[in-house]
């Protein structure tokens, strides 16, 4: 039963995929100050780089600054500190899912984009992305390295976390971003990656 409701669950990603809402052509109007969510291997890094690249305003990752070398954890009030000092300038890119950043950050968004692309996409990436890493040595935050036994055989593998929270996620972005006190920030939500790329197209139009 419990694979019946996996392989089910699989389909509507597959469906909802094929027919993605059509965000494209919604106004931009603020993009001051953006916060760009989606479930993990999303691309939410790669995407909040080339658009603060093209609003020329820094880009501010979340696992940057709340992995120490050695995968350590960051204290949770010095992490909540730098994020709020972060927050607090003018105009930025943010991109992470951090639940105890999230009022921080959304309260002074004036833009909010979330990637939902679809599950098997999703893993694709995550599969990919750990692959390359793996293999090329790749640093990331702080210095930190993906290791096979980490990625493939660990409980904390980035795998088995798209696997355990993708839906889970899914539901909590459906739900937080169709709240009222969001009403007054701009809210784009892209199903393809194809909408991102005319997204930044049409954005990088606007300020050329």
């Amino acid at each position: 039963m419990a694979q019946h409701r996996f392989i089910a669950k699989l389909f509507a990603e597959f469906s909802r995929n094929c027919f993605p809402m059509n965000t494209e052509s919604k106004t931009i109007r603020n993009l001051r100050r953006v916060s760009v969510v989606g479930t993990s291997c999303s691309g939410k890094t790669t995407f909040a780089k080339n658009l603060a690249e093209i609003l020329k305003v820094k880009h501010i990752e979340l696992d940057a600054i709340y992995w120490l070398p050695d995968w350590v954890e960051r204290p949770q009030q010095e992490f909540l500190d730098l994020v709020e000092k972060a927050a607090a300038a003018d105009a930025w890119v943010f991109d992470g899912n951090y639940t105890r950043t999230r009022e921080i950050v959304w309260r002074r968004a004036t833009a909010i984009v979330w990637l939902d692309y679809s599950f098997p996409q999703t893993f694709y990436r995550a599969l990919n992305r750990t692959t390359r890493r793996v293999f090329s040595g790749e640093k990331i935050y702080s210095g930190n390295r993906e290791t096979f036994r980490q990625a493939f055989m660990s409980r904390d593998s980035i795998l088995l976390w798209v696997l355990t929270t993708y839906f889970e996620k899914r539901r909590r972005y459906t739900k937080l971003l169709g709240e009222d006190i969001l009403s007054e920030k701009e809210i784009f939500i892209f199903r393809h990656p194809k909408q991102t790329k005319e997204f930044l197209r049409q954005v990088r139009q606007i300020n050329a």
